[in-house]
Order: structure tokens, then C-alpha cells, then sequence
């Protein structure tokens, strides 16, 4: 994901400091090419030996240090930064950089770099809502700095309260997202669907389906990270939250359209990978559901078909759908294309391996009414960008 990337990674005096060994790991199995940066004090704290292991790249501590090829380094470092994250940051390093003060390897190489700088603060409670601090970090912003908002939780000296770096998982995000896709959707606003409605029979029982919502969460995570302004409406998925991006939870079919419907005037595409329940219990919104031991039988009637629905109403929009078959997939498909008024249809065939539910994979047929691409077997999040491919052509 990240092959041919060079990312430079400033680390600072802070208990902190251990994290980034994760994050530098991280990022070489990414394919990323890694320089650390240490500042003296940070050497207290991990050895410089360990980033070196790992990176396969000399960690940079002493400005002069000659022990390397001939160049300018604080200036080399600078110009080969497709992205430059310091993290843990201090209180001394945010104020000095803020201020324009370049005394060491760390602030000299950062003054010179011109890539996109994240600092991830990482310090006491007290520290960090000091006036000046939070000055500083004002003024980092107004220079087009990111500073990601430390989290907040028991922290080395003992206290609990806001200071503590976000997780490597969490810094490696920003840096993705920063670097490892061109941002081609950049001021699209795509909206997706995703997860498995649930309609209630009673308080304890309701109908639902199998979908884990992993395409759809795939779909929104890669048009985020791409630059589209994003809208993620989730049914049931028991699925981390994407960074990036808005996220509504619904519950019902009806939540699920009515969401929709309130945010698909202002978008330019519609992706509905939610997989809805296609029944729900009779007059069940008048609680007219009669229950006991001897009859458990339920009366069904059909919910309303949310694509064919807001499909109708589109003007400039793309609508893309899904359609899950067992049996005479482009068929079945395409009288699902003509029949909701949709511009793609992405479907697959469930009894096909490596496709359907609860898998990482998927085997997807992108279906419109002039064309019809097969892809291979792929994952979830290289299927996502292949439709936001499709889709970008047309918006």
C-alpha cells in the first residue's frame, strides 16, 4: 500500500516513545521506506538501535553526526518526507516549532520539510491544557499543521485526564490517509450503506440477515482515503468505525431510508451495500401481534425496496446497488438494473468461494446497462476501490 513512499517519523522525549517501534514495524510491512528522528531525550526512553532494526536505516539523533554518506541531512531527510509524523510530540517540541526555533536534527529537518507534518502531542494533563501549549498548537494549525487530539485515559504519571497518544493503529490511519491514495474524489460526497437491518417482532425477537457489512465499510473507509467527502449509514455490523468520515447508525429498513433520504439531495453518489430485511412482522408499528404459547406463528409483509425507491428521485446522482444471487447472476442483475432505475449493479453469487458473507474477500461482476466486467477474486477493500473507479468516470 505504501511502496515507494518515504515516511519520516520524528519521536520525542515521552514514555510514549515505545509505541512508535509498533508503528515503524507497521509501516515496513506497509512497504513504506522509514527514517526516524530521534531528539536527545528520546534516547532515555527507547534505543535508537531498535528503530534501526527495524527501519534497516540509520537513526538520526546528533545533528553533526558524520557517520553517514555525504549530504546535508536535516535537508535530505526533508526533501525525500512524503509524509512527516512526530509523534510522541512534547510540549518543548510543538513550542518550538511554533516559534521557529531549529536547535536540533528533529526541528532542523522539520523547518526544512515541505510534506504534509502531523504531530500526535503526547504529555501530562496539566501540560497539555496549559494556555501556552494550547496556543502553540493553535498556531501550528493556522500554518496548515495536523495535530491529532491526544486521548484521554490513565496516564504514566498517574492521572487521569486528556494526554495520551492515540494508538499506533490509530497514528498509522493519519498516515495512510495522508499519503497512500491520490485524493481523485476530493470534493464528491459519497454516501453508503452498509450492515444488516433488523425488524423488531417483539421486544426480545426481531428478522435480520446474514450481512456483516464489510463491503460497505470497505466501500466508505477507500472513498474517505481517496478525498470524498463521506456519509456512512450502518445497520448492524459489528465493525470499527472508519476514520475520515460521518457515520449514522440506524437500526430499522425505514431508519435506513429515511437517512437516505435526507442526505442523498446533496450527494453525487449513492452506494447501498446494506443488506435490508426484506420482511417485517404485520401491522407489527400498531403492536397488533398476538403472542402465546400454542401459536407462534407471524403474518410478514414486505419492506419497502429503499434503492427503487430513492432511485426515482435521483437528478445528477449515481446510484450503485448490489445484488446477491444464487443462480443466473447477470440475468437476475439486469432486470435488477432496469427495474430500480440504477446505474451499476455489483453482484455477486453466494455460492461461489471466496464471496458472500463474513469473508474478507469478494468475487464481484460490475453490471451497467452497456457494459459488464468480470473481476477475480479479490479483497474487500481492492473490490471497494475497482466500483469507486467505475463510479468516478461518471460523477
Amino acid at each position: 500500500m505504501l511502496k515507494g513512499k518515504t515516511v519520516v517519523l520524528g519521536v520525542c522525549g515521552s514514555i510514549a516513545a515505545y509505541k512508535i517501534a509498533n508503528l515503524a514495524s507497521m509501516l515496513v510491512k506497509l512497504n513504506a521506506d522509514v527514517h526516524v528522528i530521534m531528539t536527545q531525550n528520546a534516547t532515555n526512553f527507547i534505543n535508537p538501535i531498535t528503530f534501526e532494526t527495524l527501519t534497516n536505516n540509520k537513526c538520526i539523533v546528533d545533528t553533526f553526526d558524520r557517520n553517514f554518506e555525504f549530504s546535508v541531512m536535516h535537508v535530505s531527510l526533508a526533501k525525500a518526507a512524503d509524509v512527516f509524523m512526530v509523534a510522541p510530540a512534547s510540549a518543548n517540541v510543538l513550542g518550538k516549532v511554533a516559534s521557529g526555533i531549529a536547535d536540533d536534527m528533529l526541528t532542523t529537518t522539520l523547518m526544512a520539510s515541505r510534506a504534509p507534518i502531523i504531530f500526535a502531542p503526547a504529555m501530562n494533563t496539566g501540560m497539555y491544557e496549559n494556555k501556552i501549549v494550547q496556543d502553540n498548537i493553535h498556531k501550528l494549525k493556522s500554518f496548515s499543521y495536523e495535530v491529532i487530539e491526544p486521548d484521554s485515559g490513565f496516564l504514566a504519571c498517574k492521572d487521569i485526564g486528556k494526554g495520551k497518544m492515540p494508538d499506533p493503529e490509530i497514528l498509522l490511519e493519519y498516515i495512510i490517509q495522508t499519503i497512500a491514495y491520490e485524493k481523485d474524489l476530493k470534493g464528491k460526497k459519497i454516501l453508503v450503506s452498509a450492515g444488516a437491518t433488523k425488524e423488531a417482532i417483539d421486544p426480545v425477537r426481531y428478522i435480520t440477515n446474514h450481512s456483516s457489512g464489510k463491503m460497505g465499510y470497505a466501500i466508505a473507509c477507500a472513498a474517505a482515503r481517496r478525498g470524498a467527502n463521506v456519509t456512512l449509514i450502518s445497520a448492524k455490523a459489528n465493525l470499527k468505525t472508519p476514520l475520515f468520515l460521518k457515520k449514522i447508525d440506524v437500526v430499522s429498513a425505514a431508519d435506513m431510508k429515511e437517512c437516505i433520504q435526507n442526505e442523498f439531495d446533496s450527494c453525487d453518489a449513492l452506494i447501498m451495500a446494506a443488506a435490508v430485511a426484506d420482511y417485517k412482522p404485520k401491522d407489527v408499528a400498531d403492536h397488533k401481534i398476538k403472542k402465546s404459547e400454542d401459536d407462534l406463528s407471524i403474518k410478514l409483509c414486505r419492506t419497502d425496496d429503499i434503492l427503487a425507491t430513492i432511485a426515482t428521485q435521483k437528478k445528477s446522482q449515481f446510484v450503485c446497488g448490489f445484488s446477491m444471487e444464487t443462480e443466473n447472476l447477470v440475468e437476475n442483475s439486469k432486470k435488477k438494473l432496469v427495474k430500480k432505475n440504477l446505474d451499476m449493479i455489483a453482484a455477486n453469487n453466494l455460492n461461489q468461494e471466496g464471496a458472500g458473507f463474513e469473508v474478507d474477500t469478494n468475487v464481484i461482476t460490475l453490471i451497467t446497462k452497456d457494459d459488464i466486467t468480470r473481476l477475480p477474486i479479490m479483497s474487500k477493500e481492492e473490490v471497494a476501490h475497482k466500483i469507486l473507479d467505475r463510479i468516478k468516470e461518471n460523477i
